[in-house]
């Protein structure tokens, strides 16, 4: 039985910030790296969030991968754009600084974008989004990934999973924020179904065959080796219109890497010629719109609010009870998160187990 345990916001932030010091990140760096990490799990999107603490960012650093001191040079700037490379550091590193830029390049000139290659694993896309959406401003990013979708009509893994995230300011208690992959799942995901000891749900993976693949430990396997691909968001074929999601793919993919001139598809397997592991060398964009530039923050939040208020109060379908806006999930999460605290499978907490261990960090662990 795959139990969970609830532990502090305050425990798993130390733990993590303590991880993260042991292997070399600096403290401020660290600090960022982990929130991160916990605003996933503060929204309830876990295949983002601690799961991901060990394998995605701890063992690439030992691994020697990812460097734990992200060293960002500017290759390029203009008042309102510039161009990062982040050196194979930590990707929330260099994405934190990066829509940071963007923001207040759009204070100054209305609106602000960097693009960023060279990067690492930047954890939840929404988190720079809503970097921008505190600000009274429009905040959108993208990143290219390991190469795992299939093209409409393929079979083969190509495109990362890239996500193409947009948060809106409004004047309710949340921002609308659509944050999500442009597959019909992720990795992540998987990951997650693996250590819960669950099927991955028939469709959202197809194989070489064509024929759609449930077993998501096998699956993991697969997608390494190109045995396996995601479907696009809308499905396999044109009859769902897969072809939409595999467009918006190909439109992340371009966005994260021509604007740079960095790394795409086939090139950011993390492995070279001969097997072995290698920087993923992945590229992000971020842009920031002043909504101030136009009609005010004022207005432009009280008209999306009104939006999405009449959104949610239409015709409800016979049997449901809610209908819900991009956003409201994940903030509703959080209002039942904050106070209990974070969830820990036993797959998850046994990597702490491990963490503490091998790093002698020597931390009293409630679990």
């Amino acid at each position: 039985m795959n139990k969970q345990t609830w532990v502090s916001w305050s425990f798993i932030e130390d733990f993590m910030v303590s991880a993260f010091k042991k292997v070399g990140v600096p403290v401020r760096d660290a600090h960022i790296c982990a929130d991160v990490l916990m605003e996933s799990d503060r929204r309830g999107i876990e295949s983002h969030g601690v799961n991901r603490f060990k394998p995605i960012y701890i063992d690439r650093i030992q691994a020697g991968i990812q460097h734990p001191i992200t060293t960002i040079d500017v290759l390029k700037e203009t008042p309102t754009t510039a161009v990062f490379d982040a050196n194979d550091g930590m990707g929330m590193v260099a994405s934190h600084k990066a829509m940071k830029t963007a923001i207040k390049k759009a204070k100054k000139y209305g609106m602000g974008m960097v693009a960023v290659k060279n990067s690492t694993h930047y954890g939840i896309a929404g988190y720079y989004a809503s970097m921008a959406t505190n600000e009274g401003m429009i905040g959108i990013t993208g990143t290219n990934a390991r190469p795992s979708i299939a093209p409409t009509f393929g079979v083969e893994p190509m495109l990362g999973t890239n996500p193409l995230t947009i948060g809106l300011p409004t004047d309710e208690d949340f921002p609308f924020m659509l944050d999500c992959a442009t597959s019909i799942t992720q990795r992540g995901k998987i990951e997650y179904f693996t250590k819960m000891g669950k099927d991955t749900p028939e469709g959202m993976v197809i194989g070489k065959d064509g024929k759609a693949k449930t077993d998501s430990e096998q699956i993991l396997k697969d997608l390494l080796n190109g045995d396996a691909a995601f479907a696009p968001l809308g499905g396999i074929g044109e009859e769902l219109a897969g072809y939409k999601g595999y467009g918006y793919a190909t439109v992340v993919e371009i966005l994260s890497s021509a604007l740079q001139a960095g790394s795409f598809l086939k090139m950011l397997t993390g492995f070279d010629d001969t097997c072995k592991k290698k920087p993923y060398h992945l590229g992000h964009f971020f842009i920031a719109v002043d909504t101030e530039a136009f009609m005010g923050r004022d207005t432009f939040e009280k008209t999306a609010g009104k939006i999405l208020k009449t959104l949610r109060q239409s015709q409800k379908a016979p049997g449901e009870n809610q209908i819900y806006t991009a956003g409201e999930k994940e903030y509703l999460a959080w209002l039942k998160r904050k106070d209990c605290g974070v969830p820990l499978n036993e797959a998850c907490k046994n990597d702490l187990r491990e963490v503490n261990k091998t790093l002698k960090l020597d931390k009293n662990l409630p679990f």
